[in-house]
């Protein structure tokens, strides 16, 4: 699985724990349920309690909650599939389209996740490398990319987190060739719940 989703395994992201959310289920034991996974770049506005319960909202096939992707990455890195496939949501904005990703906050059903057969299923090499063939993709954010491809082929394994509990402040992608579309995803209406200070963005004091 790493292979797909880093750029080696020098790389940042080609260490093992920034793949440990998708096994997570079958590391810890049958009597933890739920696991809040946070980055630690991170500042909260609001009390944690509010984001545990948002595993009440989950629908009956989501297994993990986790927020859309604020920046073009995936416009950028499904380019091949997009070009191919004119029309698709992939890689497109919010809120009609499928933006990925982004893994800094992360809401992990430990008992879901046991109990899908299809997440699973999901987890084999062999699928793994179909479906990054399918869609020509080659990751170097680790677990968040195999979250998004996850997400273009079974968008019901995922609860979407609202925008403010994973405000990310990383602008990197704005004055990449993005700047028309860059606020489409960006942007993030609402009274920030938690920061998310990205490619090591100072995170405002209040």
């Amino acid at each position: 699985m790493q292979e797909k989703f880093s750029a080696g395994a020098k790389a940042y992201y080609g260490d093992s724990i920034f793949f440990l959310s998708v096994g997570m289920h079958k590391v810890f034991p049958s009597d933890t349920k739920h696991i809040v996974q946070l980055d630690c770049d991170l500042k909260f506005r609001s009390d944690i309690r509010e984001l545990f319960d948002m595993f009440d909202h989950f629908e009956s096939e989501n297994v993990i909650g986790i927020a859309e992707e604020q920046q073009p990455v995936y416009r950028h890195t499904f380019w091949q599939y997009r070009n191919e496939h004119k029309g698709t949501k992939v890689g497109n904005p919010p809120p009609d389209g499928q933006p990925g990703f982004n893994s800094g906050v992360l809401l992990l059903d430990l008992d879901k996740m046991r109990a899908s057969s299809l997440y699973n299923s999901l987890l084999n090499g062999t699928v793994v490398r179909t479906m990054s063939e399918e869609f020509h993709f080659k990751g170097h954010l680790g677990d968040q990319d195999y979250f998004t491809l996850l997400s273009y082929r079974y968008p019901q394994l995922f609860h979407v987190l609202p925008c403010t509990w994973n405000r990310q402040l990383c602008t990197w992608w704005q004055d990449k060739g993005y700047q028309e579309v860059f606020d489409f995803y960006h942007d993030c209406a609402g009274e920030v719940n938690i920061y998310h200070g990205n490619c090591n963005t100072p995170i405002p004091d209040r």
